[in-house]
């Protein structure tokens, strides 16, 4: 399933409140990733928190970035 980002929060230490564009909101702990490569780097929670939208996913000042496919796989449904 390939569905676009279209808003991202920050939220709590290293976890992303993500929308995607049918509507749906996860959430995804980013922790279990720092450790790896570029994202090595957003263990600085300044870094971290630069994150954006790009085109159809997120991006962070870094220019680490992440397909919407795999947040959206590893993301886990907020219900409100």
């Amino acid at each position: 399933m390939y569905l676009a980002i279209k808003d991202v929060k920050v939220i709590g230490d290293y976890n992303l409140m993500l929308t995607f564009e049918n509507g749906e909101k996860r959430k995804l702990d980013m922790l279990p990733y720092l450790d790896k490569g570029i994202f090595q780097e957003l263990k600085d929670i300044s870094v971290f928190k630069t994150v954006r939208i790009s085109f159809d996913t997120i991006e962070w000042a870094n220019e680490a970035d992440l397909d919407p496919e795999f947040l959206y796989k590893y993301s886990e449904k907020i219900i409100e």
